[in-house]
């Protein structure tokens, strides 16, 4: 039986042409000139355009399980669930309809209203895809939004996951494309492209952000938010990771992103995009208190809830709470812009 690694990848496979471009609202230069912008300026335009759309004194709370863990044969040089990579995390099979229920049960009962699904997959088969829609119709009967991120979709399974109930599909770009390939030699950013191409005709939310503190330059996440300013429409949902460095990856040693740059680029995203819920994602557990709140004010209005992310720790959830009380901010319900 052939190992994971053995398993031959495609990076050039055959595809539909791409429609026209759609024309330019963001153009790098101008998304860098915010980033430069004086930090009172920037948080005051970032807070302004924030108010304009949401109630700014409330923070959506989705919860993230790794339904599916380990053993994938990409080579994202962040990623603990590359298979190629010794980190410790070990391969298990897809869960099952009740683990998934009790999990997303006991994540609403916390107070979660978004309950998103991971699988470690780099494109699920067309068996794969059934057995998430019955996941996806477990959690909808709870009377939650659902979200999944299961990697690169062929044509016809966002319609088999949105004939299930499911809200919003996760596929970040993950940074902007004249760095990507620093990061990640597997896959195409056209590949991810196409995937968020397929979530939108399928009738499907689209959730997408990315990772900075990965080595990049300021002008480089300006590129990231550039790409997804500028698609029509621009994501609903923008998480928004810092990288958490895990042993045994090639970025374990990465020195760390300036907290204030990071403030930037969560202000960058909410000018650039308006309405899009800007989602604390990856890192918040070494941030602490004060950065989250200067998150917050920059625009932020959703995090990632729960004591794991996939495989990463994130903060307590009894720590949330607490944390939102001492800021007089409260909990949206889903949906709710104000």
């Amino acid at each position: 039986m052939s190992s994971v690694l053995d398993q031959p990848i495609s990076l050039h496979r055959p595809r539909q042409a791409s429609p026209a471009p759609s024309p330019v609202r963001w153009s790098v230069d101008a998304i860098e000139a915010l980033f430069d912008l004086p930090f009172p300026e920037l948080m005051h335009r970032a807070q302004t355009v924030h108010r304009e759309n949401f109630d700014a004194s409330r923070v959506e709370f989705a919860t993230l399980l790794s339904v599916k863990t380990g053993g994938c044969p990409e080579d994202c040089n962040y990623c603990p669930q590359a298979a190629r990579f010794d980190t410790g995390v070990e391969a298990t099979k897809l869960m099952a309809p009740e683990e998934v229920r009790v999990a997303a049960q006991r994540a609403k009962d916390a107070g979660a209203t978004r309950f998103c699904m991971g699988a470690a997959w780099r494109a699920p088969k067309d068996r794969d895809i059934e057995k998430v829609a019955e996941l996806v119709r477990t959690v909808k009967a709870l009377g939650m939004e659902t979200c999944a991120t299961l990697g690169m979709l062929e044509d016809g399974h966002a319609q088999t996951l949105q004939s299930a109930g499911l809200d919003y599909y996760n596929h970040n770009l993950d940074s902007a494309p004249d760095f990507y390939g620093d990061i990640i030699t597997t896959r195409e950013y056209q590949d991810r492209l196409d995937t968020l191409q397929r979530v939108r005709s399928a009738g499907v939310k689209v959730c997408c952000g990315g990772i900075v503190g990965m080595g990049e330059t300021r002008r480089q996440r300006a590129g990231l938010v550039a790409q997804l300013a500028n698609l029509t429409p621009y994501p609903e949902s923008v998480p928004i990771n810092n990288l958490v460095k895990v042993q045994g990856t090639p970025l374990a040693d990465q020195a760390d992103l300036d907290p204030f740059e990071f403030v930037r680029t969560i202000a960058v995203a909410r000018i650039t995009m308006p309405t899009a819920r800007v989602r604390l994602s990856a890192g918040r557990q070494q941030m602490g208190d004060a950065v989250q709140a200067l998150c917050f004010l920059a625009g932020a209005n959703s995090i990632f809830y729960g004591d794991k992310l996939l495989t990463t720790g994130n903060p307590d959830t009894s720590a949330d709470v607490a944390l939102l009380q001492r800021l007089g901010m409260t909990r949206s319900a889903p949906g709710v812009q104000a």
